[in-house]
């Protein structure tokens, strides 16, 4: 193994006889490099916009949610309210009230969804996070309503207009509250002041209106004990797992308990598939330019092949002549690797520092340095060097040796 390292490294360094043979391994060295630094640059962009793309869940969602198995309703006595927020690390329990309604204002008509809160869920949420344009956040009155940007957009809808009411309407809950004769007393109606415009991301904005939840019970005939879910604000050093299990011994009733990657799994798993697809693709670019390794392997054998008969001469077997050549091609990737990870890097770094590339006015493409995209990186380009120095070297045999002229 001490005689392969030392050849192979001074087969590194040295240049060959040919010229062409030089060229061919400068460009495989460089490939290699723009090849790692690419896989970096783009693992890195990924990450940044997963960040981005799920950054709303840190202000929006709670950190635990429980909802009913079977039905829309779970009950929430004062007992059991208590016995949740007596549960080590939950810091807040807030019940909410959630029901698709019809809007109307101002002659136009949307469909939307009512969000009953409590007092004290800018606990939970962040409201100075989404909060675009606001007097305040919802206070002491039923008729207050915070609505999303796009349903604000759609009905033309401002805030603190008192010359014209939004009209929020829903089904009476019951079996045959529908009555055809008269359709005015099968729907509860509750006319709003729009205080507060917020905005999340297209979807939310789309779809919610916040409103307190003494008005969402109300509207929709629900008693002070029932609510849709029930959403937890945890600690820092809260235990899930201890917590999920004392939750679930609280309810007689079949419950889900969701946390926030659970609460938008649909997105993490279509950001994780995106994010496999482009790696992959990105992998098979590396395949490629490592051919390139492999033929400057073997055209370093064919070319040193005169050498191999006389160290083959001297006593030097067939396996350690090949680890020659899968150390001296082992070593060139890896330090191509560790180059072109190097220029990713600062290309990252330079993006995140100086805002070079812009999707949007005033919006700099999202990047994010994770080490675990630094370990991708240097175990992609080891594992594929590793495997082409194995394959040209590979070459090297008895019958080459055989045919070497002295």
């Amino acid at each position: 193994m001490g005689l392969s390292s030392y050849i192979a490294k001074r087969y590194l360094i040295s240049k060959n006889g040919k010229n062409a043979i030089n060229i061919i391994n400068i460009l495989s060295f460089i490939i290699t490099v723009v090849g790692t630094a690419s896989l970096f640059i783009v693992l890195s962009g990924f990450s940044g916009l997963k960040d981005f793309s799920t950054e709303f869940s840190n202000y929006f969602d709670p950190d635990l949610q429980i909802s009913p198995v079977n039905g829309k309703t779970v009950g929430i006595p004062l007992s059991r309210k208590r016995a949740l927020e007596n549960i080590t690390g939950v810091l807040i329990v807030c019940p909410i009230v959630e029901e698709k309604a019809f809007l109307s204002y101002d002659g136009k008509n949307s469909i939307a969804y009512i969000k009953g809160v409590p007092d004290d869920y800018d606990q939970i949420i962040k409201p100075d996070s989404i909060l675009l344009y606001s007097s305040n956040w919802l206070t002491d009155s039923d008729t207050q309503v915070v609505v999303g940007a796009g349903i604000s957009l759609e009905l033309s809808l401002g805030i603190n207009d008192y010359g014209d009411y939004l009209q929020i309407t829903v089904p009476k809950p019951g079996t045959n509250a529908i009555n055809a004769l008269n359709l005015n007393s099968s729907f509860s109606t509750l006319n709003a002041l729009s205080t507060g415009i917020f905005s999340v991301n297209e979807t939310l904005d789309n779809k919610y209106i916040f409103t307190r939840l003494s008005a969402a019970r109300a509207l929709l005939n629900y008693s002070d004990t029932t609510a849709s879910a029930i959403e937890l604000k945890l600690s820092t050093d809260a235990n899930e797992a201890t917590v999920r299990k004392q939750i679930a011994a609280l309810f007689n009733e079949p419950v889900v308990i969701k946390n926030k990657l659970q609460l938008n799994d649909a997105l993490y798993k279509m950001l994780n598939s995106e994010n496999l697809a482009v790696y992959l693709i990105f992998t098979l670019v590396l395949v490629l330019a490592l051919f390139n390794v492999v033929g400057s392997i073997i055209m370093m054998i064919l070319d040193k092949k005169r050498n191999l008969k006389t160290l083959s001469d001297l006593g030097a077997t067939v396996t350690q002549l090949r680890m020659v050549f899968f150390i001296q091609g082992s070593l060139m990737t890896l330090a191509g690797g560790l180059l072109g990870l190097l220029i990713g890097f600062a290309v990252v770094y330079a993006q995140i520092t100086y805002k070079l590339i812009y999707i949007a006015p005033g919006m700099a493409y999202p990047f994010a340095f994770a080490w675990e995209n630094v370990a991708i990186s240097v175990l992609t380009i080891t594992v594929l060097g590793v495997l082409a120095s194995y394959i040209g070297s590979r070459r090297i045999n008895n019958r080459l040796l055989d045919q070497a002229k002295l």
